[in-house]
């Protein structure tokens, strides 16, 4: 076989190498079923998790130090968690890069910038070298709130939760996972898919008891956790902006205002501009997945395109069973 003939190597985050003999045991522990892009996905903790994935979560659970500054971005995957790592950035580094035309956003992909704890640094090594990180250290994860580390508990570092009704969550997950199968590996089925869904058997489900963990902890320490959803920060971007300022302590000043700074990190991060860029065009992660898979629609409401009368009525049946009692409601357009 010629070498062009040679089969390529598979992405990492298509690769289930389990390492250790204590990893192959904790897997063969679990629960598991049927991966949306990975063979498998296995159930630790009453949540859902690739098999590269769960070697982070574990070691991030073991190792993870939290500091008194830091940040949290915390989201179930597809709820805007590329545009809140964006404003964040930004938001947080203003002073340091005042001149949105020369911006790091610009040359790098937002998950570059706020590495995911256990989908990247910890799941590349067990005790990875945080020391680049200048306080506030900004990170974002998937976990849920019941796997966090018990330093993020036990200290004043704070939380920033986007959530994203349950039918957009959805769609927006299942074209991305189809993005992410290999040609050979085909599209997944729409129907086998939200099947699993709303089961809870999808990365970091199930969607509803990871949304609702973190709304009742934003509930009783509203100091500690700011609840955010998607919906809401795309009809009022400039007010969520600086409620997300606020909590974070560093508010946008008078002068700030004056300049339109609000306006100049809401272009920045807009998805017409980032989905533009270059960067985000041609480049990859360096676990393999295109940029340009982050980027898709950026809209409220394209359920409507894909899922049917029976789909919907099964869907919002259980968001009402589900959250029935807690306060929290998903806007739907």
């Amino acid at each position: 076989m010629s070498s062009s003939q040679l089969p390529l190597p598979l992405p990492e985050y298509l690769q289930e190498d389990e390492v250790t003999q204590e990893h192959r045991d904790l897997l063969s522990s679990l629960p598991r079923e049927k991966g949306w892009v990975t063979s498998h996905l296995f159930q630790y903790q009453g949540f859902w998790h690739t098999s590269r994935h769960l070697k982070g979560v574990v070691a991030c659970q073991q190792h993870f130090q939290a500091h008194d500054t830091d940040i949290l971005l915390v989201t179930t995957p597809k709820s805007g968690t590329t545009w809140l790592k964006a404003m964040a950035f930004a938001l947080l580094k203003r002073v340091r890069f005042p001149d949105t035309r020369h911006h790091p956003l610009l040359t790098n992909n937002p998950h570059e910038l706020v590495p995911f704890l256990e989908i990247k640094l910890y799941a590349e090594s067990k005790v990875p070298d945080l020391t680049s990180f200048t306080a506030p250290r900004l990170f974002s994860t998937h976990l849920p709130f019941t796997s966090l580390p018990e330093s993020v508990n036990t200290s004043g570092c704070k939380l920033v939760y986007l959530c994203r009704n349950p039918r957009d969550t959805f769609v927006s997950f299942w074209q991305f996972t189809n993005k992410l199968r290999l040609e050979n590996m085909g599209t997944n089925p729409l129907e086998e898919v939200f099947d699993k869904f709303c089961w809870g058997v999808s990365l970091s489900g199930p969607f509803w008891d990871h949304v609702l963990g973190y709304w009742k902890e934003s509930l009783e320490k509203p100091e500690k956790i700011l609840f955010l959803k998607y919906e809401e920060m795309k009809a009022q971007p400039h007010v969520q902006l600086r409620r997300l300022a606020e909590f974070l302590g560093c508010p946008f000043c008078p002068e700030e205002e004056t300049r339109c700074v609000v306006d100049e990190i809401l272009q920045l991060c807009s998805f017409e501009n980032l989905s533009n860029l270059e960067v985000n065009k041609n480049g990859k992660l360096s676990s393999g997945e295109e940029h340009s898979a982050f980027f898709r629609r950026g809209e409220v409401g394209d359920w409507v395109n894909y899922l049917t009368a029976e789909m919907l009525d099964r869907l919002d049946h259980i968001t009402e069973e589900k959250l029935h009692g807690s306060g929290l409601k998903f806007e739907v357009s």
